[in-house]
């Protein structure tokens, strides 16, 4: 056994505990955080707390603090490094490729404060990456204007989004059916009424219109792009399951 596929059966171990394991398969849907991991496994804080821990060192799990609150922070699963671990094991035991997305899929909402860049940029990304079979949406809850950056970085790799525009989440209200995903924060805090949805995500990402300095907020967008086009292309193998309990209803 070389060094490598010695790499990857100590993940592999790692993943096969029970906790880590119902842990990850929670921050594979949304990003929480600590306390919200304890309520929904039912273990202790200390022990959760362990867990994320060593599935950090993995490369496994991220963490980001909070934009809405400093002293909280969100975990998440890091799906550069969960797709390394499942691309090393496809191929050392010749795993066929995933299955194609479904044809029919209901609209997808991104909410964020302003809906001037990561609920945008998430919006292009979905209709980019699903072919415009699935219906994207976005909204904020104080909107302002799309931004020109978000225009810029996505414009760099081919994806128009400079016909979109900002919008209240009340003009999306007749979309109660649809999958939600937060993607900052304060959006989170601050839309209750979107928790009714059949379906609710969150994805903790950091604001590159905070960013000071001219270079460094560039940065910081094209940053946002690619990360939230690893979260949407996460996303839509998970649509179908996410989507089930809105079918059951």
């Amino acid at each position: 056994m070389n060094e490598q596929e010695r790499a990857m059966l100590e993940q592999l171990k790692l993943l096969a505990d029970e906790t880590r394991w119902r842990l990850l398969l929670l921050l594979r849907r949304s990003d929480y955080q600590v306390g919200e991991l304890v309520e929904r496994t039912g273990l202790a804080q200390n022990l959760v707390s362990y867990h994320l821990n060593m599935l950090r060192q993995a490369g496994l799990v991220h963490v980001h603090r909070s934009d809405a609150d400093a002293r909280a922070n969100y975990y998440s699963a890091h799906l550069p490094g969960l797709i390394a671990l499942h691309q090393r094991l496809a191929g050392q035991m010749a795993l066929p490729a995933s299955a194609a997305i479904p044809e029919r899929l209901p609209a997808v909402v991104f909410l964020c404060r302003a809906n001037s860049a990561r609920s945008q940029i998430a919006e292009g990304w979905l209709r980019a990456l699903s072919g415009a079979r699935i219906a994207a949406r976005s909204a904020g809850t104080h909107p302002a204007t799309l931004h020109p950056l978000a225009v810029q970085v996505m414009a760099e790799v081919g994806i128009d989004i400079g016909y979109q525009q900002a919008k209240h989440v009340d003009t999306l209200a007749g979309l109660a059916s649809a999958v939600v995903v937060t993607v900052c924060d304060i959006a989170r805090e601050e839309c209750a009424v979107w928790l009714r949805a059949a379906t609710q995500l969150h994805w903790s990402i950091a604001d590159p219109v905070a960013v000071e300095g001219e270079d460094e907020r560039l940065r910081a967008f094209r940053a946002v792009r690619d990360e939230v086009r690893e979260r949407v292309s996460g996303l839509l193998p998970l649509l179908p399951s996410l989507i089930a309990p809105i079918h059951a209803d």
